[in-house]
């Protein structure tokens, strides 16, 4: 076992091969403030990638309702449980939030799912994980809308359960594709070394000739995101839409262009780009790339469950009326400091906002300009102050892709009749 840099838990950890990083990867930012689960982003991709026999079960984008649902039925419950079975001493974070990129967010004292596979798992088994059994593929939209309420009282919800900052009455959406890891749990368990990441953009796939289905990649991915396909005998998993990655699709117009699931989202909840990467994993200073921005300086946008040791390139805004503890345990310590910066963005983060999902192509870079004063008062005790500040987004080659201010101008329609729309 190799010892990797992994800047989200802040410290060295054991991987099975050794660190090996693209120039630029592929990653994204979902804002579950705003994602309405209309399904949209999963049926966009079940029409494009998995609609053929064999792969009634995949759905390699989904939306699933948070506390309880889960595609498969409670992955993260399971590995959770495992992960905690495994650090018998307990786990958490030690330090505190910094700017170091190498450590923003403390250090993470327990073991990862590669640093704990031999501990509940065959000494064959390269990292902890379980096969989920065929029912629990079956409901990907198991307890969707279904919410907490009062502690021990079934169906009874409070009566001021909708009150900020936490709401007692609680559920969110949680929209998922594959994180395309830094250290990809599928690629570390495979055997036949038939998964890989692709050394211009970090998408992780699998070569079909070259898959036996063992399954081990299955059982591997603490996300479960690598899925088995019966009638071939071999697995498959989200492949980033690379060829629109490219510029290649006959959409992108030669322009790298986001994939099928983050184009159809009408909450506008998503933004993917392709970050630049240091030699040691971190990401290098890109100040004006709208997801270094999320990240690493407004730091509103967090990865998911980073405790797993993954390093996955999915990160979150996380839900503001939803506990903290739930939170912390799904996003790592920066969770308060996120949701603080994002119920009071300042400017710069107002006008980056705008940008999730204005276009199809894929934002390299933006601009802001500044703009006049259009709104002062107070909200939740908080002066306020907005500004109608005009950003622009840029493509890969520092072409302009669109141009976009704060606020959306107001079309008043004539009332030409009684009941017009």
């Amino acid at each position: 076992m190799a010892r990797v840099p992994n800047w989200q838990l802040g410290r060295e950890m054991t991987y099975p091969y050794e660190a090996a990083f693209p120039e630029r990867q592929f990653a994204f930012v979902f804002n579950i403030n705003r994602c309405i689960a209309c399904q949209s982003c999963t049926m966009a991709c079940k029409s494009t990638w998995t609609f053929s026999k064999g792969q009634e079960h995949m759905w390699w984008a989904n939306v699933e309702t948070k506390p309880y649902g889960g595609y498969p039925m409670f992955w993260d419950m399971k590995i959770l449980e495992l992960l905690e079975q495994a650090n018998p001493e307990g786990v958490g974070w030690s330090g505190k939030l910094s700017d170091d990129r190498k450590e923003p967010y403390g250090r993470f004292d327990g073991r990862t799912i590669f640093e704990a596979e031999r501990m509940l798992t065959p000494d064959s088994a390269r990292v902890l994980g379980y096969l989920p059994t065929d029912e629990e593929w079956n409901s990907p939209n198991i307890y969707e809308d279904n919410p907490v309420g009062e502690r021990g009282k079934f169906f009874e919800w409070h009566k001021t359960g909708e009150q900020l900052p936490v709401h007692k009455t609680w559920f969110f959406y949680l929209a998922r594709i594959c994180n395309h890891c830094t250290y990809p749990a599928c690629l570390a368990a495979c055997p036949r070394k038939a998964i890989y990441k692709r050394p211009e953009d970090g998408i992780v796939l699998i070569d079909q000739e070259e898959c036996r289905g063992y399954r081990k990649c299955v059982e591997a991915c603490p996300y479960k995101k690598s899925m088995y396909r019966g009638n071939t005998r071999i697995s498959e998993k989200c492949v980033a839409c690379y060829p629109r990655i490219e510029g290649r699709d006959p959409e992108s117009q030669g322009k790298p262009t986001e994939t099928r699931c983050m184009a159809a989202c009408i909450g506008q909840i998503r933004m993917q780009g392709l970050v630049k990467l240091n030699r040691d994993g971190t990401w290098a200073e890109d100040r004006y790339d709208p997801l270094y921005y999320l990240v690493h300086v407004a730091k509103v946008a967090l990865p998911l469950y980073p405790q797993f040791g993954t390093a996955p390139n999915g990160y979150y805004i996380p839900p503001r009326w939803v506990p903290r503890d739930y939170l912390r345990q799904m996003f790592g310590p920066g969770v308060d400091q996120a949701i603080e910066r994002y119920e009071n963005p300042d400017r710069e983060l107002v006008a980056v906002l705008q940008l999730f999902r204005r276009s199809k192509y894929i934002i390299y870079r933006y601009e802001m300009k500044e703009g006049p004063k259009v709104y002062e008062g107070t909200l939740r005790g908080r002066r306020v102050t907005l500004y109608n500040d005009t950003v622009i987004a840029y493509g890969k080659n520092g072409e302009e892709l669109f141009r976009t201010t704060v606020e959306e101008p107001i079309h008043v329609r004539p009332a030409v009749h009684a009941n017009s729309i």
